[in-house]
């Protein structure tokens, strides 16, 4: 029954009658409807782009993440994922816009008042620009990541966390320094490349130098299938110092990025047991360890 012949039978009230006329009026409904449809298309649209962009990103990478530097790989890595998640913040940002503009709120007043709001943010805090900037730099230039041993100032220890503002580090006791990413001027990272492990062992002259030397070169050609941190097998480079009634001879390891002081200890230990088994006592090896870049 339309609203009408409803009306002649039933004295509806004049507000009812507007309503009535509202929720049957069919271009009312066609245009929500049409509106509903755009809106779908462009999220759909907005989905499709970023989940093919990420994809075309990855592809061009992919020969490239197959280098065998590892900081190249790290680098790389890096770029993708910030190529992607850049990507992903244009198209859904543009998204967003052409959705308000379907409801006609003006866009371009939008953007201006928003640029307005940022140039007067940007100059009331120019330490947190300079922080989120400089952080930009450190992701994009992968100079250092998650995971790394680094030394900043007077901070040293695992990078625990890095953001656009901040950095946290955490300390081989525990402690966790917060750094802006804005006072990082200096980093060194003992992670990016391999390190060297320097052990040095002392054999008196009356166990026979040369069987002992022979004895170390057998033991140390054990250890890189024994042992996954080894790069190479350890080399003994031969006598380094002498003192009145022992020669020491030095013994060198490249390990993977900061495992330079467990196989220091590795060595140390294996090489004093292996040698009392063949007969031969020796002091304690005395470790000296450190990180080197490796071409």
């Amino acid at each position: 029954m339309e609203l009408t012949a409803l009306k002649d039978i039933i004295d509806i009230p004049k507000e009812f009658e507007e309503a009535g006329k509202f929720l049957f009026d069919q271009e009312f409904w066609m245009g929500i409807g049409m509106v509903a449809l755009k809106i779908i298309f462009i999220i759909l649209l907005a989905i499709i782009v970023v989940n093919v962009g990420k994809a075309v990103i990855g592809r061009i990478f992919k020969v490239k993440l197959k280098g065998p530097l590892r900081h190249s790989e790290r680098r790389e890595k890096t770029l993708v994922k910030l190529l992607q998640n850049t990507l992903a913040y244009v198209i859904y940002f543009s998204a967003i816009l052409a959705i308000l503009s379907e409801f006609s709120i003006d866009v371009k007043g939008l953007l201006a008042g928003a640029g307005v709001l940022g140039l007067a943010v940007g100059f009331g805090a120019q330490s947190l620009v300079k922080d989120i900037i400089t952080g930009f730099f450190i992701i994009f230039e992968d100079q250092f990541s998650v995971g790394d041993y680094v030394k900043i100032g007077i901070a040293e220890g695992t990078v625990e966390e890095i953001g656009l503002r901040t950095t946290k580090i955490k300390s081989f006791t525990g402690e966790i320094s917060i750094l802006p990413n804005g006072t990082i001027s200096q980093v060194v990272n003992y992670s990016m490349e391999n390190s060297l492990a320097i052990v040095d062992v002392a054999i008196p002259f009356e166990v026979g130098v040369d069987k002992t030397e022979k004895l170390i070169k057998s033991y140390l050609s054990t250890l890189l299938t024994t042992n996954s941190d080894f790069i190479n097998v350890p080399k003994l480079i031969g006598a380094h110092d002498f003192t009145e009634t022992e020669i020491i001879v030095r013994i060198i390891a490249e390990t993977k990025p900061m495992r330079h002081f467990d196989s220091a200890r590795t060595i140390s230990v294996g090489l004093k047991k292996y040698l009392e088994h063949q007969g031969i006592e020796i002091p304690y090896p005395t470790l000296v360890t450190k990180s080197f870049a490796t071409d």
